[in-house]
This record gives structure tokens, sequence and C-alpha cells, in this order.
């Protein structure tokens, strides 16, 4: 075995392209942390609009990369060159390569994307790609003197003083309001959370080393540990009107923690020398939430990909159920199935659209790329776009398969015991809005069915917030998640607030005119008429009744016009990713909030 391992890895060119793939992550995940450093500096000077356009540009960073390698290969060498035993010999030099590297786990990812664009499907297994992965990233500590956590003992100066070095400690160059007195009522509200066990001498709290980023706030992420006993917490830390810091709030309780870092929001700007050490700190506070969709918010969304997919195998492999059209209304555009043991959907774009839809497969994917690379403000559903994705003949029914065969012929294939969906994308599954209201109704749930509209209508005006309009706004199009939040899945007919037109209905000129079938005014492609949302959405007596208590204005053109107008002159709505009622400058109001916390 030992003179044959020399022997084995003897082609310098397999060596040569491991190393080129290797260079090319290389040189992503630097500038992946060169933007996610820059994020700090936009939030000191409320660089808004600049910090937005760069989270969306480095969205794009990883596809860049891949692309740049595939073709430094492909001019490189040729393919007679690149023999099966070359492939398996990349692969293994690859491995040596990652000895002692920082992020192993997102260059195996790299690597099979480069391969995945060069090699046919066919070797898309264990001996060519990492299939499973090589590298352990248990123990992998950062370079001195970057730790991902730093560890503070309050119990030696007291919780206050600890909290001020921790906000200290990070540095931020633009000065706070009030630090002692946001200092005093984070303290009190961590006294509540620690409880009586917080004086201990073996009380710690660990935080993570770098901030996070999103939108217009920064999020100190931490825990307290006191023996067995761990209290996990996020600080807010937001600019006020005059532009000075705030601590907002303390975030403690699980279940609001885990919106923060929902599937439904814009990914963190943070910058992260060993990233599998903080999706390790962040699944000790999550335990729920599972590595693909941590490393997706983290903005490592190809490794969440990769994860997700590793996932989803191991799950067919220990299931026996069969995929069947996902329940709800049939959509024009998609065909949505399931797998009724897993929690998530896979949606393939039709061949053909019936009236009264105008658009293009080009264009739906358009679409939903749009989505991916805006804010979504809890408030649209991430998607995960894959392509050629092998699913085992026998776990589709005849039904479904012929469906398939029938309305998306040019991207299913039967491959022997597989079927080949050349491209899919997978959401989370959560239950259609209007199957919710149906069966609250049967329940005389009328509770029920005034949450599902508060945050239906909260849902909408929070997409309006950052220049989303959801086109098709009918309930079917939203979904209600286990927390019970409202959020919008279907992305062909999304449309930018200032490409839209929103209008008043002219006043009939006669009495042929207010008869008439077809409205006798013209219509523009963008134009907009709020004041029909009610015919389609409030034919339920219930349903009006809350809708008009909560959300009236969405109904008025005034409404929509003056957001648009606001996004015009440059105003960057504040969205919340919390209750409002739980800032520490909440001030209960009689009036109904436009929005609830995103």
């Amino acid at each position: 075995m030992q003179a044959a391992f020399p022997k084995l890895l003897s082609s310098q060119i397999a060596f040569d392209i491991a190393r080129t793939m290797l260079d090319g992550f290389d040189k992503h995940y630097r500038l992946f942390r060169q933007a996610s450093r820059t994020a700090k500096w936009h939030f000191e000077r409320s660089d808004w609009k600049i910090a937005q356009i760069e989270a969306r540009e480095r969205i794009a960073f990883y596809d860049k990369r891949v692309q740049e390698c595939v073709q430094s290969l492909e001019d490189e060498y040729d393919k007679d060159e690149l023999t099966d035993d070359v492939w398996r010999e990349v692969k293994l030099h690859y491995i040596g390569l990652l000895t002692d590297h920082k992020q192993p786990e997102l260059a195996e990812t790299f690597f099979n994307s480069v391969c995945c664009s060069i090699l046919h499907r066919t070797y898309f297994h264990n001996d060519f790609i990492f299939v499973r992965s090589a590298v352990s990233t248990e123990y992998l500590e950062p370079d001195e003197p970057a730790p991902t956590y730093r560890v503070y003992y309050p119990a030696k100066d007291g919780l206050r003083y600890t909290l001020t070095r921790i906000i200290n400690n990070f540095q931020l160059k633009c000065p706070f309001a009030d630090l002692d007195r946001d200092v005093r009522l984070v303290e009190e509200r961590l006294k509540k959370v620690f409880g009586p066990e917080q004086p201990e001498a073996n009380h710690q709290i660990q935080v993570l080393a770098s901030l996070f980023y999103r939108n217009k706030g920064a999020y100190i992420v931490a825990k307290g540990i006191n023996g067995n006993c761990e209290h996990p917490f996020i600080i807010p830390i937001l600019h006020n009107r005059k532009g000075d810091l705030v601590l907002d709030t303390v975030l403690s309780d699980p279940a609001m923690i885990a919106v923060l870092f929902s599937f439904t929001r814009a990914y963190f700007m943070v910058d992260m020398e060993v990233p599998s050490a903080y999706v390790h700190f962040l699944r000790s506070m999550m335990p729920r939430k599972p590595r693909s969709e941590i490393y997706t918010i983290l903005g490592l969304q190809k490794q969440g990909k990769a994860l997700f997919y590793r996932d989803f195998l191991h799950h067919l492999r220990h299931s026996s159920d069969h995929f069947e059209s996902a329940p709800g209304i049939r959509g024009l555009v998609m065909v949505v199935f399931a797998l009724p043991s897993f929690p998530y959907v896979f949606k393939a774009i039709k061949d053909h659209f019936p009236a009264p839809k105008e658009t293009t497969r080009a264009i739906v994917k358009e679409k939903y790329l749009l989505v991916k690379n805006h804010d979504r403000v809890g408030r649209m559903a991430d998607t995960l776009e894959y392509s050629n994705v092998a699913f085992p003949r026998n776990r589709f029914s005849d039904e479904l398969l012929a469906e398939l065969k029938q309305v998306a012929p040019s991207i299913v294939e039967e491959e022997g015991e597989q079927i080949i969906i050349k491209h899919v994308y997978i959401e989370r599954r959560m239950v259609p809005l209007n199957i919710w209201l149906t069966n609250a109704e049967k329940r005389g749930d009328e509770e029920a069915i005034e949450h599902a509209i508060i945050e239906y209508g909260n849902a909408i005006k929070e997409m309006v917030g950052v220049n989303i309009f959801p086109g098709d706004m009918l309930y079917k199009n939203f979904g209600v998640t286990r927390n019970r939040r409202v959020v919008f899945y279907d992305y062909d007919e999304i449309e930018y607030i200032t490409d839209c037109n929103f209008r008043a209905i002219p006043v009939a000129r006669n009495e042929e005119d207010e008869m008439s079938a077809e409205p006798w005014y013209p219509v523009g492609r963008h134009d907009v008429f709020p004041e029909q949302f009610d015919t389609f959405l409030l034919g339920n007596p219930t349903v009006r009744k809350y809708f008009m208590k909560h959300h009236a204005d969405l109904l008025t053109p005034q409404f929509w016009q003056m957001r648009k107008q606001r996004i015009i002159e440059g105003h960057v709505e504040d969205v919340f990713p919390y209750p409002q009622e739980c800032r520490f400058s909440y001030q209960p109001t009689t009036s109904t909030p436009a929005a609830e916390a995103a």
C-alpha cells in the first residue's frame, strides 16, 4: 500500500488543477471577508444605500469566482489530458492542500461547483467530488489574535461594567447617545434572563468577536453560561434620529432569536475567519435550526445549498414515502410537489403558461433572482436553486410523473432508475394562507383569522417598504410559518413599487360605462388600481371585518403613491426583526401600527 500511494499521486497536472481551484476559492473568500468588513464602515456612517448595494453584490461573488476558475482550467488544459484518473487524483491533491485550512468545508463546496461546471453529471459521486466531506471542522481555531468569541466574567467586576466592556471592545467609531443608560437597561433585562444563579463565580458571558450587520442594525450575539445552564441573547445596536448609537433591546426569547436568523431575511454581513466556529456557536443557541440554514443566513448560501442537499439525500435513504403534488390551488406558472415527510416543496417552471399569464421561463427566473438579491425583510421566502437534480424513480407516483412530463417536458428526463429535473427551486414548506383561513373559519377561530389578516397586511407593507409590489396578492400566494408569520412565496408577478403606477378608478361617464364588463378607461401595463383589491380579497365577511379594521389603507391609491414617493426620495424604511413592544423606547399607542416587527 505504501509503495502504491506515491504512484497514485504522480500527476503534475492533477496537482496544478487542485492548486488552481484552491487559489480560486481563496480569492473568493478574501473578497467575501473584505466586503463583510466594510459593513462596519457603512454602519458607522449610516450609508444605508451603499450598504444595500454591497450586500447584493456580495451574493454574486461566488459564481463569478467559479466561472473564473472554470475558464482558467478550460483555457489551460485540453480535454484529452483530463482523464478519469487525473480527476480522481485532483480530488486527492485538493484534500492534501486543505490541511490547516480555515475554511475547508467551503473550499470543498467550491471544488464541487467547479467540477460540476466541467464534468457530466455521471461524475457526481464521491470518487470525483465531495458528496461527503473529507476534512473535519471540529477543532478549527482562528489565528491569534482574532478569537471566534471573547469570554467575560461578570462576577469579577459586575455585570454592568462587563457589558460596557463588551460594547466598547467592538470599537464602533460613532458616539452613543447615552451608553450608561442603555447598559443599565440591558443589565436589568439580563438579570431577569439569567435568574438567581447570575452572581455565582463560575458565570461567564461568551460573545462572538464580530458584529452581525444587516440593513440599519448591528447585532451583538452572545450567551451567558453558568454550569449547565446557557442563556442565549442578542443586543441590537441602532442609530437614533440624531445619528447617535443606542442599544435597542435584548432578545432572549428563542423564538425571537430564530426569527432574527430566519430563511425569510437578507443575509448578514459578518467577518469570519473560521465560519464553522460561528455556525457551531449559533447552533448552540438555536439547536433546531439546521446547519444549512445557518450557513445561508451568514451569506454562505452555496455551503448552505451543499449541506441541504446532503441532508436531502440522507432523508431519502431513511424514508419511504412518495413525492406528491403539494396541497393548495394549482399554479399557472409552477408545478409544485413535495415529500410529505420532508419540510420543503419543490417547484419547477412549466414550459407553457395559460392565459391570463403573460411571461416566459427567463422572466420567471429573473424574478426569483431579484428576490434572492433583495432585502426580504422577513416576508419573502428564500429559495434554493438547483440544476440536474436526480430523484429516485420509484418515489414518484405515475400521476405526478405524468403531470411533470405534460407541463414541463423540457426539464424532465428519465434516466434508468432516476428522474432528472434540470432546473428546480426548493422552498421551506408553509401552510398556504387561503387554507389557513379556511381551516380557522371551520373551527370558528376568529382570533386566528384576525392574526392572519394582520400578518398578511403587515407582510405587504413591509415589502412595500423595500420597494417590492407582490403583483398577485391572492392569499394562495402567501404561506403561514410555524411561528404563525405570513410570508410571500410566489414571485412570477413581482415588481418594484417604483415601476408601478398606482391609480384611482375614474368616475364612470355614463350608465354604459358603469355596467361595462371591461374597463372603459385606458390601462397601462404597470397600472395598479388598489380599489380593485376589495373584489378578490374581501369576499369573506369575517376576513373583510378584520382587513378593514387593520389594513383599509391598502385599498387606497394614496397609500401606495405616498410609499412610492418616499422610496423615490431615497428614504430607507426602518424594519425591525423583532416586536416593537420589546424595544426599550417602545411607547404603547391606541392606534394600530403600520407594521409589526419584520
